[in-house]
């Protein structure tokens, strides 16, 4: 993970052992001396976590997991003003223990710069939670603007592809109302692709939330209208148009299709799918 301003220098400990997961005989002995119980209420969570929203049930289930099992990862935190730890990863288990009433939360202190702490939180959330499509887009953004990192660097770091995370970032540039659909739901992050290239992205959503469209439906229905409100149905050909075409057709053994053009002038597409048909083809043209 490179830090601001050094792109060549990365996190040395590592991911896992920054947040209490190095298997190593030296890292448990870290972790041991820095684990320790500590009251919830001197918890706060980071205004930087990219994940804003929490499911209620799945609160509700780890909640009532912790009642009867306790809390079995500890929190990662660091220490910052008056006496209170931030949290650096964990928030989703925090707020479940506040439901189940629990006083006291196992807690890994870390010292970490500001920077450090995000990095690692927006790394931990997109490698560990399921993120809608924005979260995970607004954290790859923000890791490449503030921590310079490449595509392909975050894609290393993450477990991703380049061209996943280069798609998830041109979700970015939809507009807010899409965006809006896409945190609630509404709208999966297969859809929102489909959407990014086209003109009327908002009305394009609601037509497939209206729908019920599937991803492919929707990917079919953005292929086919880059402008809605000016997509015009193909003109019928006439009867001599299809007549000729048919007459072509069955001289060459294959599809032909003609079309006019308003001076006159116009095309003829052969369609063939083998070398065999086409040099078939070309023998009936030489008679």
């Amino acid at each position: 993970m490179e830090m601001a301003g050094n792109p060549k220098k990365r996190l040395g400990r590592g991911l896992a052992a920054l947040i209490g997961e190095g298997s190593s005989e030296d890292t448990a002995v870290q972790d041991l001396r820095a684990l320790r119980h500590m009251p919830i209420d001197l918890l706060r969570a980071s205004p930087n976590n990219p994940r804003k929203s929490f499911a209620e049930p799945e609160l509700e289930d780890l909640a009532r997991s912790i009642r009867e099992k306790g809390l079995l990862q500890p929190i990662v935190v660091r220490p910052i003003a008056n006496g209170d730890y931030e949290i650096v990863a964990g928030e989703r288990r925090w707020r479940a223990a506040q439901k189940a009433g629990v006083h006291d939360v196992p807690v890994l202190i870390r010292e970490l710069s500001d920077g450090e702490a995000l990095e690692i939180a927006l790394i931990e959330n997109i490698q560990r939670s399921d993120l809608n499509p924005l979260e995970e887009a607004r954290a790859y953004s923000l890791l490449l603007e503030q921590f310079k990192y490449t595509q392909q660097q975050l894609g290393d770091s993450i477990g991703k592809s380049r061209s996943h995370v280069a798609n998830t970032l041109r979700l970015m540039n939809l507009p807010e109302i899409v965006r809006a659909e896409i945190e609630q739901g509404r709208l999966t992050a297969g859809h929102a692709r489909a959407l990014v290239a086209t003109d009327s992205p908002a009305e394009l959503a609601d037509k497939i939330i209206k729908l019920g469209l599937s991803v492919r439906e929707a990917e079919n229905l953005a292929r086919g209208a880059t402008s809605p409100r000016t997509t015009k149905p193909k003109p019928e050909k006439d009867p001599d148009t299809r007549a000729l075409e048919k007459l072509v057709s069955d001289s060459l053994g294959l599809k032909v299709e003609i079309t006019h053009k308003g001076d006159g002038s116009g095309n003829i597409l052969i369609s063939y799918k083998t070398l065999d048909q086409l040099e078939d083809a070309c023998r009936r043209l030489q008679k």
